[in-house]
């Protein structure tokens, strides 16, 4: 389990980057670099970490179904995603 206090740094990343996106856009369009360098850095998109939308773990995570990939495994195995077979893994 993610700690609730990288949770929540994510949260505000994301809410950060929603906020500033139109903005972005158009300092982008412009050429507009000392525009650019005045927002604050947690707006870039790039910032934001992909995390496992059930135990918020950042690492192996598959975006195709949005968790991670221990938790992909334990659910394939319970029969909790149609249409997974269980290979030698």
């Amino acid at each position: 389990m993610a700690k609730e206090s990288m949770k929540a740094r994510e949260v505000k990343r994301a809410k950060l980057v929603e906020k500033y996106a139109e903005k972005r856009a158009r300092l982008k369009a412009e050429g507009d670099s000392e525009g650019l360098q005045k927002l604050p850095k947690n707006s870039s998109r790039v910032r934001l970490h992909n995390r496992c939308k059930l135990t918020g773990r950042p690492k192996g995570y598959m975006r195709q179904f949005g968790i991670s990939r221990i938790n992909f495994r334990e659910m394939a195995s319970s029969g909790l995603i149609p249409g997974v077979k269980k290979a030698s893994w």
